[in-house]
């Protein structure tokens, strides 16, 4: 017996409306989109207008306008009221230069704050990229999938010339699923080994695609895969790449190299060596740092001490190994300096996948004069390069003797240079006695760097540690680093801010030409463009700081052998174009 029409027509309407209906789900589908489109502006670092977009309390806290959120009410809401604004007022959210929410997106926001804003305890958010349809996706689409995808033209059925046709088609479809890579075929076949038969775009047709453009569909997936409606699709050339060897590929059999020669495992099996560089046979020596805790930073009533040093924090370290002298001419000149074509990325231009994995790495184009300026080579600290420059000669080094180099973290560096002390300077707080330790203003012979070791060590035996020339570390600079820290007792000091931007990055330790108190452990220096401001290339070269006649850097290898990825981001941090 058939139900009745009225009660057919009730349960059409129900099914009908059950979409809109459905519970929003925060993990799924709000937090990706608050963490690409909103925390790196009201995050823990940076919060504008006062508001904070970390916890459901500082949601609901809000700033200087008032709450942020009031769940369940949406016109006391500006999370939501600001994205309706027009695009070019001054309170739309994102503002307009960042791109606006799709209707998608801002719904998304909508239910959810209606539905009561459900927010699981304990959720902090973090700041990710945001992917932007436009500069991110629409070019790798054009590139690499539309001319296969076309009315015209449709391979498996899929069509992506318009956004309709590119989410509802496909013998695989659905083929995009927002906020769901795994159920998106659109990202899963762009994922699969490069010998795999289903790969997308297929290897004939210059698939695979890069990790970074794989990651990119992924994260715009995540975030709802937002596509502006007017938008519509053509195929387009793709552009021309640099056939550059140094990838995550490299870095994975460097990698592998690193753990099969690495032989300590726990603390106690570190002790002081010196090595040598297979290719050049020159020496470097490695002091054995056991972990700990200390507090970074100056104490409020230190001489000469710089708001950014504070507040103090208490951070572990984990052990590592420290050069025992500055990067010298000795040993980086080789790296600098070599006979083969490159082109301004530092890749060689003719290469063969069979070449030792040291000389596949990026490394410095010529520079346009001796970068020691007649200060001196045989002996002396290696000056002028940029965080890159200095990033890649670790790589470089890694891949020749089987152990994991890198800069040292600021926080490494600071433990190191205080060795277990309190004070301004590891010998006291009597910047008279520098003279014995440090090279600086009022002892720099003629006004420049000296050969390394020449004055005392500090307590660990690390020479120059203080002076001679400023030493690069590898966090990205903020003024406020030390307040997120301090609300983190324990903190690890072994993690690293990574580079978001070109400028700044720490440097620390004082060089030369500075007064006593820029050589305090706790003093901190930070990278501008002025560092570059005489290098004739057009743009700027990414491996000279052509203005930076101090600066230079030391080796640090940690115990903990980290992963490919991590050591791909370390040797890749500060190349960011300007």
């Amino acid at each position: 017996m058939r139900p009745p029409r009225l009660v057919l027509f009730f349960c059409a309407l129900a099914a009908a409306a059950s979409p809109a209906f459905a519970k929003v789900d925060f993990m799924k589908q709000v937090k990706p989109i608050l963490e690409g489109a909103c925390t790196h502006c009201h995050g823990e670092k940076e919060h504008k207008g006062d508001l904070k977009m970390i916890s459901l309390d500082d949601m609901k806290k809000g700033g200087e306008n008032g709450a942020g959120l009031v769940p369940g009410d949406l016109k006391k809401s500006p999370i939501y009221t600001t994205l309706l604004l027009e695009a070019d007022d001054d309170d739309v959210m994102p503002p307009k230069k960042e791109g606006r929410l799709v209707k998608e997106q801002i719904d998304i926001i909508k239910q959810w704050i209606e539905q009561g804003a459900d927010w699981p305890a304990g959720v902090v958010l973090s700041e990710t990229p945001r992917a932007n349809f436009v500069k991110h996706i629409q070019p790798l689409l054009e590139e690499n999938c539309v001319s296969c995808h076309t009315p015209q033209k449709h391979k498996g059925d899929w069509i992506i010339t318009t956004k309709k046709q590119a989410f509802d088609t496909g013998e695989n479809a659905p083929n995009i699923v927002p906020f769901d890579p795994e159920k998106s075929a659109a990202y899963h076949l762009t994922s699969l080994a490069a010998d795999d038969d289903d790969l997308m775009p297929p290897k004939k047709s210059g698939g695979p695609l890069a990790k970074d453009q794989v990651t990119m569909l992924k994260l715009w997936i995540l975030q709802g895969a937002p596509w502006p409606d007017e938008i519509k699709l053509s195929p387009k050339e793709k552009k021309a790449t640099n056939n550059n060897p140094d990838t995550v590929e490299l870095v994975k059999k460097i990698h592998d190299f690193i753990v099969a020669t690495s032989k300590e495992k726990t603390e106690g099996e570190m002790k002081e060596y010196t090595g040598s560089i297979p290719k050049t046979k020159i020496p470097y020596s490695m002091l054995a740092i056991k972990g700990g805790e200390f507090t970074i930073g100056s104490a409020a009533g230190e001489k000469g001490r710089q708001d950014d040093e504070g507040p103090q924090a208490k951070l572990k370290i984990k052990p590592f190994w420290m050069g025992k002298f500055e990067v010298t001419w000795d040993e980086y000149e080789p790296f600098m300096l070599t006979a083969e074509g490159r082109n301004k990325d530092g890749s060689r231009k003719v290469w063969a996948p069979t070449d030792k994995p040291q000389d596949l790495i990026s490394q410095p184009t010529p520079p346009y004069q001796p970068m020691d300026f007649g200060m001196g080579r045989n002996g002396f600290p290696a000056i002028c390069m940029s965080q890159h420059a200095a990033n890649k000669y670790c790589q470089w080094l890694s891949a020749q003797t089987g152990h994991f180099y890198r800069l040292p973290t600021e926080a490494e560096w600071e433990y190191a240079a205080r060795a277990g002390t309190k004070t301004a300077y590891f010998f006291g707080d009597d910047a008279s006695k520098l003279k014995d330790y440090a090279w600086y203003f009022d002892n720099a012979p003629n006004f420049q760097y000296a050969k390394v070791g020449q004055k005392k060590p500090n307590p660990w035996g690390l020479y120059d540690i203080y002076g001679n020339v400023c030493e690069l570390c590898l966090d990205q600079y903020y003024a406020d680093t030390y307040k997120t820290w301090s609300s983190q007792s324990g903190a690890p000091g072994n993690k690293w801010i990574p580079s978001k931007t070109p400028y700044p990055h720490v440097a620390r330790g004082g060089h030369f030409d500075d007064d006593p108190e820029m050589l305090r452990s706790a003093a901190r220096r930070h990278s501008e463009p002025g560092w570059k401001q005489q290098d004739p290339q057009l743009p700027k070269s990414i491996w000279y700081f052509t203005d930076a006649t101090w600066l230079g850097f030391r080796l640090v290898r940690p115990l903990e052998i980290p992963t490919v990825e991590e050591m791909y981001a370390a040797w890749n941090n500060g190349v960011q174009k300007e």
